[in-house]
């Protein structure tokens, strides 16, 4: 039987136990810092409407059940079909199997060709979609799709619209200019935060008025099903009542018969 606790700083299954910090820095400079706060804030409120897109910033993700050691944190991935949840690292075997589809990489001076290989390979074989390198010094944006079993890198371009998230990235020799399916420029930090705070009260809100309205057609039927069963009530008693006032009838002419009294018939209307 699997064995699971949880610990600060830790979870621990059947003895292995996987850390949710591996003691490095989210970013080695504010340039890259702001990149990573940048994409994650902004996908966060692109995709907050929906409870089943996890975007998840700086978080170690183990692949494989058993193995402490096989482990990446993207500086910004997007998980499709896992529900937002409170999270201290993405254990791929307690997300249904799902490997984030989406990973996101900012480079620093401090990252080597050899480490930027690794992650490729890492991501290459745990089932990454779409891998982004962005480099802010050289301002170049590398892709790699998944075609087959394995990521193909992506010619150059200008411009580039992800398959999966649908946002457009447009490379220019000044920077990098990232926007939602619906043509908005991606926006600062505080911008961001403010549109993810006004995208969750407007799902709140249009969560609240779905609920209203469901409630309101409830009422509806049940005064409808109301009105039915008294209009039902009200034939079934005026059938009681006719069916009394023959009996009477009936019962009154019998005895008007065994006194030898012939009932009078009702008068024929005039012509």
């Amino acid at each position: 039987m699997s064995t699971a606790t949880i610990i600060p700083g830790s979870y621990v299954e059947d003895g292995v136990e996987y850390p949710e910090d591996d003691g490095l820095p989210m970013a080695d400079n504010s340039e890259q810092f702001d990149w990573i706060q940048l994409l994650h804030q902004n996908l966060a409120s692109l995709f907050a409407g929906d409870p089943n897109v996890a975007v998840i910033g700086n978080m170690l993700w183990y692949p494989v059940r058993g193995d402490n050691k096989t482990r990446r944190a993207p500086d910004v991935m997007v998980a499709f079909g896992r529900p937002k949840m409170k999270r201290g690292s993405y254990l791929q075997w307690r997300e249904a199997g799902t490997a984030p589809q989406v990973a996101f990489e900012i480079m620093s001076p401090c990252n080597s060709d050899a480490e930027m290989e690794r992650k490729l390979a890492f991501y290459d074989r745990h089932g990454v979609e779409e891998y982004y390198v962005y480099d802010p010094d050289t301002a170049q944006l590398s892709i790699w799709l998944r075609s087959g079993d394995h990521l193909q890198p992506i010619a150059p371009g200008s411009v580039f619209v992800s398959p999966r998230m649908h946002i457009r990235f447009e490379n220019h020799p000044e920077g990098l200019n990232v926007y939602r399916p619906d043509g908005t420029l991606f926006t600062d930090r505080a911008e961001a935060d403010q549109n993810l705070a006004t995208s969750e009260q407007a799902r709140i809100s249009e969560e609240r008025a779905r609920i209203a309205a469901e409630r309101a057609q409830m009422v509806a039927e049940r005064a409808q099903v109301a009105a039915e069963r008294a209009q039902v009530a009200a034939e079934q008693a005026r059938e009681i009542e006719r069916a009394n006032l023959t009996a009477e009838i009936e019962a009154l002419r019998r005895q008007l018969q065994q006194a030898g009294l012939e009932p009078s018939k009702p008068a024929s209307e005039p012509t």
